[in-house]
């Protein structure tokens, strides 16, 4: 008899560990009816961390079986390195935050999701209304190939800050066209002000300009750099004409516009409208100012769309990447990314939000935050293809060297576009 019970005790022993082994295999997330934590790494700080925070404590005040665990990595940069380097030692985290610049990267690696099964799920998906809802420009950009690989979150587009007090002083408004903005750079350059300002960073300018003479910067299809072409040069001979004549410079040593254009020495400049906040801390007393869209040329309006979106990744469980996408789902409601639009400056990214009478209401009390808004129609956004951002930074140095007179505009672009061309292969 005791041999029975033996043999039935080891029996019982084998089956545990059998039962321990199988749900280890889902270890962190449970079963797909069971409880799982959710590792989202983020590059918000400050007040935008704590504001992560909340609609995290909240999601999970609602969500009985999911628990978001926000996890910041430092900068974009710092993220994105992050992410390159778990994806290679197989331990990604189940979502985050991605440049949009980035995804094609991701895609190319295969450790991202595509969210098209989940958007189509009768039970956590997006109806087709509630799809349509997100901003034609932000839903163009998460798609490739007619596959949504993320869904936009933090977004914003380049507006043209002005001194209203400055301008006002010398009965102008604020300009419409490039030929206005030229000619209003050249008036108010005096007495020791800079008419019109860029960032050292203004490849989107340049991208903005090239799109409205009818260039293409990549061929998104080919991926071939073409922003070397007549209209290329004459965008950037656009920019590099004002600094050379006197009438623009870059930020220089000064990093960033915010500050000239707080101080009062420059009386206009281009930079994304999520800057609004920096902006308004840096002016000094006494000075009114305000945003405006994007000058047009010939007519035609287009400023780059840029920020991050939100990604899944494939080495998370089932469960895991349900509970993520419901999650996403959550940050990208109306509710959701109207208040985090007033709290941050980022555009809302759907168009029941803008309507909202709260957001409305905001835009009467902050109407600096308009000019964005108005831009939707003309939004476009930056190339996405896998080397893309090295490209951005060969563009930027041979800019730079254009506008120290190192190599002419056409020298410096050519050069550019040989190097891209080698990147993008």
């Amino acid at each position: 008899m005791k041999k029975v019970i033996s043999v039935l005790s080891l029996f019982l022993v084998l089956f545990l560990a059998a039962c321990n082994n199988s749900s280890g295999a889902n270890a962190g997330g449970g079963d797909s009816n069971g409880p799982v934590e959710i590792e989202f790494w983020h590059a918000m700080s400050g007040p935008h961390e704590e504001a992560v925070k909340k609609f995290a404590d909240d999601f999970n005040s609602s969500h009985e079986n999911v628990t978001i665990k926000p996890v910041n990595q430092g900068s974009y940069d710092d993220l994105e390195q992050k992410i390159m380097a778990a994806a290679k030692a197989g331990n990604l985290p189940d979502m985050a935050q991605a440049t949009t610049n980035v995804i094609p990267e991701y895609i190319d690696n295969q450790f991202i999701v595509s969210l098209n099964d989940f958007i189509e799920d009768p039970e956590i998906g997006l109806s087709e209304d509630e799809l349509n809802d997100y901003m034609q420009v932000f839903r163009d950009s998460s798609t490739w190939d007619d596959t949504y690989y993320s869904l936009p979150f933090s977004k914003s587009t380049r507006v043209l800050y002005y001194n209203k007090t400055m301008l006002e002083d010398n009965g102008m408004e604020a300009p419409k066209t490039w030929d206005e903005l030229q000619e209003t750079a050249k008036t108010l350059t005096k007495d020791g002000v800079i008419g019109m300002g860029f960032e050292n960073s203004f490849e989107a300018e340049f991208q903005g300009i090239l799109k409205q003479m009818g260039g293409t910067y990549i061929d998104e299809e080919t991926s071939e750099p073409q922003f070397a072409s007549k209209e290329g040069q004459e965008a950037m001979g656009l920019i590099s004409g004002m600094i050379d004549e006197g009438i623009a410079r870059t930020a220089g040593e000064d990093e960033y516009m915010s500050n000239p254009f707080g101080n009062g020495d420059v009386a206009m400049y281009i930079g994304s409208s999520a800057g609004i906040p920096h902006v308004d801390g840096a002016m000094k007393d006494g000075i009114e100012w305000s945003t405006a869209p994007i000058p047009t040329l010939d007519g035609e309006a287009a400023t780059t769309f840029a920020g991050n979106d939100i990604v899944i990744f494939n080495q998370s469980e089932e469960a895991e990447q349900k509970g993520a996408f419901e999650f996403m789902k959550y940050l990208t409601s109306p509710e959701i990314t109207s208040e985090w639009s007033m709290l941050s400056g980022y555009l809302p990214i759907r168009q029941s939000a803008l309507d909202t009478d709260e957001y409305q209401k905001f835009l009467e009390e902050n109407p600096a935050y308009t000019a964005g808004t108005e831009q939707f129609d003309a939004g476009f956004f930056i190339a996405r293809v896998p080397g893309g951002d090295a490209v951005r930074n060969i563009v930027l140095e041979e800019a730079d060297y254009i506008l120290q007179g190192m190599k002419s505009v056409e020298e410096g672009l050519t050069e550019a576009q040989e190097r891209a061309k080698a990147e993008l292969q």
